[in-house]
C-alpha cells in the first residue's frame, strides 16, 4: 500500500512539473502547430551560457525536454527538433507539420547556442507587399513562424495610424485632416518611411480603430513568445500642412520621391515644437502599446531625402534625446540603406543605444568598407525580394559567407546578429529558413549540406530525386553569382508591352538570368518527375508550381524576343506563329498558378476584401490592393514605380497581362515592320484597378 502510495505522489509531482514548466507561450505556440508533440513537450529555464542563449534537446522516456535560457531560444529549440529529428517545418508557402509517432529518440543532450543577440525580421516594405491586409489568423501564423525561427526582435508597425491622428488631433487638427495625413494600408510603408502621404486613402476611422486593436494582440503575443517590438519611431517626419498651420520656420521640405510623390516635410529638432510633437507622439505610443518599449525605427532623409543646410549630428541626437526622455532603454534601429545612415547622423548619436541594418548584404558589404558603421552596434540582414515579385532568387552560400565572415571580422566587437529583411516574405521559403539558421550554427555552414536537411523537412520525405534536382537549383537561381542585382528575375508577362522591352519590367529590376537556364531546366524536371509520384504533398506541390512556373516564365524570354525579331524583320508568318505561341504560354501559365492559393490573385483581394466592414471600405481597400500590384502610383502615366510590385498570379494574368499583350500584338499586326504608336495601358490599368 505505502509503494503504491509513494507512486501516486511521484506521479503527483511530475504531473505538476510538467503542468507549471517555463515558457507557456512556446508551449501554446505547440498547441497550435504541433498538437501530436506538445503532450510530450517539457520546457525549462537554464541560465545563459556565458551570456550566450543556449537551447539543449533530449528525450528521457516519451517526453521531449527542451532546456532553454529564453523563450525565443526555447522556440528555436522546438523548431530544430522538428527540423533535425521529425523532418517537419513549417513556412509562408505551405506547412509540413503532420503528426510523427513514434518520436524520434535524443538519447544524449544536444547542445547549440548563439553568438548573435539579435535575430531580426521584417522591412517596413513587408508590412504593406505581403501584410497589409492580414487577419489576426494570419498573423499568429506569422509570429509562430518567427518564434520557431528564432526571431527575437521584430518590426511591429501595425497600428501606427492611431498614434499619429491623435497626436495631431492634440496640435488642432481635426479627425478628418488627420486621416488625410494617413496612408492607406497598401502603402503605409512608404508613409511610415517619410516618402509619401495620404495615398491609398483617406482611411476609415473604423479601419485605423481595427488596427489599433490588431496591433495589441500582435503585441501581447510577441511578449509571450520572447520577440521584442520595434516600434515607429518620431525621427522629425511632419505633414506638409503643418508648417503653414502652426506657422514654423525650422520645418525643410524634403522634395520629391520616386514617381513624383511630395514627401512629407522634415521638423528639425532643434525647433521647439520637434520636442512638443515627440512628446506628444511618445505618450499616445504609450498609450496605445505601453510602457515596456525597447526599440524605435525611422530613418531621416531616407531614399535620398532633403538635408541641405541641416546641421544632421545635431538632429540626429535630438531625435535621440527625445526617444530616450520617453523611453530610458531605447534602442534606435536604423536602416543600412544606401548612403543611410551616412556619418554624420552617427557622429550625433550615442552608439550604445543604436542598432544598423545592413540591409542589403547580398550585393553591399558596407559593414566591412565603413568600419562597423564607424564602430556601431550592426546586424547582417538580406533583403533579396523586391516587391514580392515573383522568382526564384537568392545568394544562399554568400548568406552563410558573409553572417560567417562579419563575426569572425575585426568588427567583430560590434557584430550583433542577423536578420531577414525582404520587401515580400511569401517566396522563396529556403533563404528565410537558412538565413534565421545561422545564429545556431558557430561552424561555417555549406549550403550544399545543409540543403538536405532543409528539403527532407520541407517535403517530409527522404529522396534522393529531389536532393539531387535542388543541388541543381543551388547550381543555378540559387547560386551565388557575384553580378549586382535586385531581387528576382523579372517575367516579360508582366511587362508593360513594348517593342523593345529594355532590361527589366520595373525600373529597378532585372529580366537577365544570371545563371544556365539549360541546367536549371533540367533539375526543375527532375523536381516535377518526382512531385508526380507525391501528390498529396502539400508543400512538394506548391514548389512544383512555383517551379514550372519559372520554367515558363524562362521559355517566354526567348518567345518574346523571337516574335519581336519577326516582327522587326516584317515576317508576318513567323510574327503570327510566335505571338500565338507567346499567348498560350501566358494562358498556360495562368492555368497553372491556378492551382495554388499561393499564386493567385482572388487570395491577395478577397483578404482586402475581408479586411473591410462596409461596402465603401470594401471598395477602398481592394483599390489599394489592386493598384499596388500594377500602376501603384501616383496618378500619372509616366510613374516609374509602375509594375514595380508585379505578380504573376492567377487571375492577374487572364485579366490584365493578356489582354495588354493581346492590345499589343493586335497594334503590331495592323502595323506590320513599323513602329506603333504609343498605347494607353496607363489607363487600362488604372481602370482595373478600380474594377470590382
Amino acid at each position: 500500500m505505502k509503494y503504491r502510495l509513494l507512486a501516486i505522489l511521484l506521479l503527483s509531482a511530475v504531473t505538476a512539473r510538467v503542468s507549471a514548466q517555463d515558457y507557456p507561450g512556446v508551449k501554446t505556440l505547440a498547441q497550435r502547430r504541433v498538437p501530436w508533440l506538445e503532450k510530450s513537450l517539457v520546457l525549462n529555464r537554464i541560465p545563459a551560457d556565458s551570456s550566450r542563449e543556449v537551447f539543449e534537446i533530449q528525450t528521457i522516456g516519451s517526453r521531449l525536454h527542451i532546456n532553454a535560457s529564453s523563450s525565443s531560444a526555447a522556440a528555436a529549440g522546438l523548431n530544430w527538433y522538428l527540423k533535425y529529428h521529425c523532418h517537419r517545418s513549417m513556412s509562408h508557402m505551405g506547412d509540413n507539420l503532420a503528426p510523427v509517432n513514434p518520436l524520434p529518440a535524443v538519447p544524449a543532450k544536444e547542445k547549440h547556442l548563439t553568438e548573435m543577440p539579435v535575430r531580426y525580421a521584417l522591412n517596413y516594405c513587408t508590412i504593406s507587399y505581403t501584410m497589409s491586409f492580414y487577419s489576426w489568423a494570419d498573423w499568429e501564423h506569422e509570429l509562430d513562424w518567427m518564434s520557431l525561427n528564432g526571431v527575437n526582435t521584430m518590426l511591429a508597425t501595425v497600428g501606427t495610424e492611431a498614434v499619429w491622428q491623435r497626436t495631431l488631433q492634440r496640435i488642432g487638427y481635426t479627425s478628418e485632416a488627420a486621416r488625410s495625413f494617413v496612408a492607406g494600408p497598401g502603402f503605409t510603408a512608404w508613409w511610415l518611411m517619410g516618402n509619401l502621404e495620404g495615398w491609398g486613402g483617406p482611411v476609415p476611422q473604423s479601419i485605423i480603430d481595427q488596427q489599433e486593436a490588431l496591433q495589441k494582440k500582435i503585441l501581447a503575443r510577441m511578449k509571450e513568445l520572447g520577440i521584442a517590438p520595434v516600434m515607429q519611431g518620431f525621427y522629425g517626419m511632419v505633414p506638409t500642412t503643418l508648417k503653414d498651420k502652426m506657422k514654423l520656420t525650422g520645418v525643410v521640405p524634403q522634395g520629391k520621391w520616386a514617381g513624383g510623390f511630395q514627401r512629407p516635410d522634415y521638423l528639425l529638432p532643434a525647433d521647439t515644437a520637434f520636442q512638443r510633437m515627440a512628446a506628444i507622439y511618445y505618450e499616445e505610443m504609450k498609450r496605445s502599446y505601453g510602457n515596456d518599449i525597447r526599440f524605435f525605427a525611422g530613418d531621416p532623409f531616407h531614399e535620398g531625402g532633403n538635408a541641405q543646410g541641416v546641421d544632421v549630428p545635431a538632429a540626429a541626437k535630438g531625435v535621440q534625446q527625445s526617444m530616450l526622455k520617453a523611453f530610458p532603454e531605447a534602442t534606435w534601429v536604423l536602416q543600412g540603406w544606401q548612403a543611410n545612415p551616412g556619418a554624420q547622423l552617427l557622429a550625433g548619436l550615442d552608439k550604445s543605444k543604436v542598432l544598423v541594418q545592413e540591409l542589403f548584404g547580398e550585393n553591399t558589404a558596407n559593414w566591412e568598407k565603413r568600419k562597423g558603421y564607424e564602430s556601431t552596434p550592426f546586424i547582417w540582414c538580406t533583403v533579396t525580394n523586391f516587391g514580392e515579385k515573383m522568382g526564384l532568387y537568392g545568394k544562399l552560400q554568400r548568406f552563410a559567407d558573409e553572417v560567417y565572415r562579419a563575426a569572425n571580422s575585426p568588427y567583430k566587437g560590434v557584430f550583433r546578429g542577423a536578420g531577414i529583411m525582404p520587401e515580400g516574405i511569401r517566396n522563396n521559403p529556403v533563404i528565410y529558413d537558412l538565413m534565421m539558421e545561422l545564429p545556431w550554427h558557430q561552424e561555417h555552414v555549406q549550403v550544399k549540406d545543409w540543403i538536405k536537411t532543409y528539403v527532407r523537412a520541407r517535403y517530409g520525405v527522404e529522396n534522393s530525386e529531389l536532393e539531387a534536382a535542388w543541388q541543381g537549383l543551388l547550381e543555378t537561381c540559387y547560386s551565388s553569382f557575384a553580378a549586382y542585382q535586385e531581387g528576382p528575375t523579372e517575367s516579360i508577362f508582366t511587362a508593360r508591352p513594348d517593342m523593345d522591352v529594355n532590361k527589366s519590367v520595373s525600373t529597378w529590376g532585372t529580366r537577365k538570368r544570371n545563371y544556365d537556364t539549360a541546367v536549371f531546366s533540367l533539375s526543375v524536371q527532375q523536381f516535377l518527375n518526382a512531385a508526380a509520384k507525391l501528390k498529396s504533398n502539400i508543400t512538394l506541390q506548391t514548389d512544383a508550381v512555383d517551379f514550372e512556373r519559372q520554367l515558363i516564365s524562362n521559355r517566354g524570354e526567348q518567345v518574346y524576343a523571337d516574335m519581336m525579331a519577326a516582327w522587326k524583320n516584317d515576317d508576318q508568318t513567323a510574327f503570327n506563329k510566335q505571338s500565338a505561341l507567346f499567348l498560350s504560354l501566358m494562358n498556360q501559365q495562368d492555368k497553372l498558378l491556378g492551382r495554388s492559393p499561393y499564386f493567385r490573385l482572388d487570395t491577395w483581394v478577397n483578404a482586402a476584401r475581408a479586411m473591410g466592414n462596409t461596402p465603401a471600405e470594401k471598395s477602398l481597400l481592394v483599390r489599394n490592393a489592386k493598384t499596388q500590384i500594377t500602376w501603384w502610383g501616383p496618378d500619372n502615366p509616366d510613374t516609374d514605380l509602375h509594375e514595380y510590385a508585379n505578380k504573376e498570379w492567377n487571375g492577374l494574368m487572364k485579366t490584365l497581362y493578356i489582354p495588354r499583350w493581346e492590345k499589343f500584338i493586335a497594334a503590331l499586326k495592323s502595323s506590320p515592320g513599323k513602329p506603333v504608336g504609343r498605347i494607353d495601358f496607363f489607363s487600362m490599368e488604372k481602370r482595373w484597378s478600380e474594377e470590382r
